[in-house]
């Protein structure tokens, strides 16, 4: 299969790549700011099977004008996708009446207008040759009816943006070989949730989730299309 993961560089983007990359029936390109990063996670795949193919590409979401540039990189490797999985995040923990206006358009643009920018860009690459898959990373903060948590206002808003997008996308595309389907990540001990939140201790590993996540992309589109899942062992 062909798959791509945006926000690879650490946490659950970098976990899921090496679980797909473990399989040499698999093309892996990894997107991230980080390029040291995603080398080393390359690395740490060819030295477990010298035969994995992992392409790390550099490329900062934010940035519109190297998207064009990137999916022509991506179009050297292949021409078609058959799972893309949108896991960059960008989080902000702070109260709303102190959070800026560059803060929250950052943090916007990251989890929802540049992500649904980067899907648009990939479109003729899914559905081409069989059925492709698209999997939006949210949060149970974006989970409508859920708890929500004070200083994750634009946080929470984003990612309850991108499942609400999901659905859209999973209409708009349902004559097509194209399935998307969110899932809403309750707490997992990423360095992104230790930055915001240094003395929280999640229940979940990158590498647990990680696990479900390459299970549900390879198979949940068989039975799941534009539903956003929630996938939590705790409230937020």
């Amino acid at each position: 299969m062909n798959i791509i993961i945006t926000g690879a560089s650490r946490g659950i983007g970098y976990e899921t790549a090496k679980l797909f990359a473990s399989d040499t029936a698999n093309t892996v390109v990894v997107l991230s700011r980080n390029i040291n990063k995603l080398n080393e996670l390359k690395e740490n795949c060819i030295l477990k099977n010298p035969d994995s193919k992992i392409i790390p590409l550099k490329f900062d979401l934010e940035d519109i004008s190297g998207l064009k540039s990137v999916i022509q990189k991506i179009n050297s490797y292949f021409s078609s996708v058959d799972i893309l999985i949108n896991n960059a995040g960008f989080l902000i923990n702070k109260p709303f009446k102190d959070i800026s206006y560059d803060e929250a358009s950052k943090v916007l643009n990251i989890n929802f207008l540049c992500t649904a920018q980067f899907i648009r860009n990939l479109i003729t690459f899914l559905g081409k040759n069989s059925n492709s898959h698209v999997i939006n990373i949210s949060s149970m903060g974006g989970f409508q009816g859920s708890a929500k948590f004070k200083g994750l206002s634009y946080y929470s808003s984003s990612k309850a943006a991108i499942a609400c997008l999901t659905e859209c996308l999973a209409e708009e595309f349902n004559e097509r070989n194209i399935s998307f389907n969110c899932l809403a990540l309750g707490a997992v001990q990423t360095e992104m949730l230790s930055e915001a939140f240094p003395a929280y201790k999640a229940p979940l590993q990158a590498n647990e989730i990680a696990e479900f996540i390459v299970d549900f992309a390879k198979n949940g589109n068989r039975y799941f299309n534009g539903k956003i899942l929630p996938v939590s062992l705790s409230a937020p």
